[in-house]
């Protein structure tokens, strides 16, 4: 239904249904009420007869079947005389004294009786009338309304988002750039034969933008947009959703030209056949209703179908044929200059000191996608409220990317001394197998602040953008993972390792799986692979499969082996060459716990750090702790085309 039409109040029907219950009840009072009023008290007969003898009955009224009359106490009563005694009634009153009348037969009120006699069928009535209008509400919400479809109608008035709100997908928004035009102007492309796309389908990892994208579409094209979800579509019930889609369809055609964005399409649009018995007869249902509704007999001309997913590989091929959804359009995770065009968006929200530079955020904060930005914008303001500034300051900024990428501080956290320097070393030995290893991101923070799971961690930025991983960078990241592990056996010893490293060890396992069971750089193995990807969110992995012999599956396992032992002999050969830096590194984690990048590579190149009371010089060794071991949890944040991966703690 369009919001344009008069909708009727619902206050004004609800009022005329209590109304018409208190008129039914005032009927039936009255009716009872009339006949109590007018029977008097009941008195037997031979109690009346008693009384007439006394003379206490004032004077009497004889009817065919009933007695009444009134006592010298003005009490009335009502009596019925008995058969055979009526011939003798009138000689005892007079006998008495005591006046007497007749009384005719009351006439029942017609209109009355008719009410009496209708009012259970009008009740009836009443009960299927209303059962019957909720079968007839639109949008399912009757109480027998499951066919109805749930597709939400925004115009204008509910707020309308144009291209200038989307920032940071320049091309995604140029391919839909011709949808909007065709809605304003049809008659521009059907002059050359042209036809436009009957459906686009939105591809992109989760905050991305796509339903901001579509509402974007409906906005600069001024039509209305109906939103629905898949799973909107499938009830318990078969053959619910599948009248859901004709009806939404139906809506549809009456609001033509129109958009239909179904956002999350692959709860309904999954491959077909993949489910055992009968459990999916009604999804598939109602895919089998969306493909003849999209590209069927009748032609749906003016309705254009936007859906939107993260997961393009579990939908049927059907839906994904020309004519139904003719384009994939991929809303990728923005670059650097779409950061920074999105932090400009959402920062005109927010009151913002001068020194903010949404450059400088937009180059720290690689892999955000547009929803982790607002989330960061959002978080430094709260920061900002928190410490009862008037103004977003940069330091809010920065402190809020920590939070969002390294987890909050935990500074009421208690740790020993032992802890802190065991924590200080480890840290302190993936700075510098960072520093010393040529492909390697730069060092962007170095703590031994607790934050979220893990006891302390450095965190890398790459320079630029990345899209793809090299093998020179990627036996650099192997060799960084290690130095934590390995500066703890320099410093403390074989037998006080601690069970810090365990993130790090199952970030090199995992990278060095992939190195050869995916990305071919085994010698041995060759460019082979041998791990089949299951199903999983768009770039965020899932299960895998192996896919080789016993014997193969036992060669996979060495190479694996090797590749981190190669990385830990490396970071032994620097940490051993830098022994003394890595001193240097760890006594200033200990006295400042945070360090930034270039105040590690002042340290590094032998100066000092321009704060005050300024930590200078090497220091002697530390004697190793005592057996207090520190908990599992740390975890080291490599660079890559994510902005760094964060494996979890043990």
């Amino acid at each position: 239904m369009n919001d344009d039409q008069p909708q009727g109040n619902p206050w004004i029907k609800s009022l005329l249904v209590w109304g018409g219950i208190f008129l039914a009840l005032l009927l039936v009072v009255s009716m009872f009420g009339a006949r109590s009023d007018a029977s008097g008290t009941q008195i037997g007969y031979s109690d009346f007869r008693a009384r007439v003898a006394e003379g206490a009955v004032r004077d009497v009224q004889i009817g065919a079947d009933k007695i009444t009359g009134t006592l010298k106490n003005d009490q009335t009563f009502t009596t019925t005389p008995v058969d055979g005694d009526k011939e003798l009634l009138p000689k005892l009153l007079q006998d008495n004294n005591v006046p007497y009348t007749g009384k005719a037969q009351e006439e029942p009120n017609m209109l009355v009786w008719v009410l009496a006699q209708s009012l259970p069928f009008l009740l009836i009535l009443g009960v299927a009338f209303f059962a019957l209008r909720q079968v007839q509400k639109g949008g399912g919400s009757g109480a027998m309304g499951f066919g109805k479809s749930k597709a939400k109608l925004l115009t204008e008035r509910s707020g309308r988002v144009t291209f200038d709100d989307v920032a940071g997908i320049d091309e995604a928004r140029e391919e839909l750039q011709e949808i909007v035009e065709f809605l304003r102007d049809p008659s521009r492309f059907s002059k050359l034969g042209g036809q436009i796309p009957k459906g686009a389908l939105l591809v992109g990892s989760p905050g991305t933008g796509k339903t901001l994208l579509a509402r974007a579409i409906a906005g600069e094209a001024g039509v209305p947009f109906f939103t629905i979800s898949g799973s909107d579509f499938v009830e318990m019930f078969v053959g619910v959703g599948a009248s859901r889609v004709r009806d939404m369809f139906e809506q549809a055609k009456k609001n033509a030209p129109c958009i239909v964005f179904i956002d999350e399409i692959d709860a309904v649009g999954r491959h077909r056949g993949h489910g055992l018995g009968n459990s999916n007869d009604e999804r598939e249902q109602t895919l089998n209703q969306l493909l003849v509704e999209m590209d069927g007999f009748e032609a749906n001309e003016g309705i254009i179908i936007i859906a939107a997913t993260n997961r393009p590989d579990v939908l049927d091929p059907a839906l994904l044929r020309p004519g139904r959804f003719d384009r994939q359009v991929v809303v990728p995770v923005p670059d650097i200059e779409g950061r920074e065009k999105i932090l400009g968006v959402h920062m005109k929200k927010v009151p913002l000191a001068p020194d903010v530079n949404p450059r400088v955020i937009a180059r720290g904060t690689p892999g955000f996608s547009g929803a982790d930005l607002a989330n960061l914008v959002n978080e430094a303001a709260l920061l900002a409220a928190r410490r009862n500034k008037r103004l977003v300051a940069m330091r809010e900024f920065e402190d809020a990317k920590d939070k969002v990428m390294m987890g909050a501080e935990r500074r009421s956290m208690v740790m020993t001394e032992d802890e802190k320097k065991m924590t200080a070393y480890h840290e302190a030995g993936h700075a510098i197998v960072s520093v010393f290893e040529p492909a390697s991101d730069p060092i962007h923070k170095a703590t031994i602040i607790p934050r979220g799971r893990a006891l302390g961690m450095v965190m890398r930025l790459p320079e630029r953008d990345s899209y793809s991983y090299h093998r020179d960078k990627m036996h650099a990241n192997l060799s960084v993972s290690m130095g934590g592990r390995v500066a703890e056996e320099i410093i403390f010893g074989h037998d006080k390792v601690s069970s810090g490293a365990s993130g790090d060890i199952q970030y090199a396992t995992g990278l060095a799986r992939s190195m050869v069971t995916k990305w071919g750089m085994s010698e041995k193995l060759g460019p082979l692979q041998y791990e089949d990807q299951q199903e999983g969110y768009l770039g965020m992995g899932g299960s895998a499969r192996l896919m080789a012999s016993e014997e193969t599956n036992k060669l996979i396992d060495s190479e694996i082996r090797a590749l981190v032992d190669q990385g830990y002999s490396r970071a032994v050969e620097i940490l051993r060459a830098n022994e003394d830096k890595l001193h240097i590194l760890a006594q200033a984690l200990l006295e400042y716990e945070t360090l930034t990048g270039d105040e590690i590579k002042t340290l590094m190149d032998g100066g000092q750090l321009d704060r005050p009371d300024t930590f200078a010089g090497p220091a002697r060794p530390i004697a190793a702790p005592g057996a207090t071991v520190p908990r599992a949890g740390r975890r080291f944040l490599g660079g890559g085309n994510s902005g760094g991966l964060q494996p979890q703690g043990a």
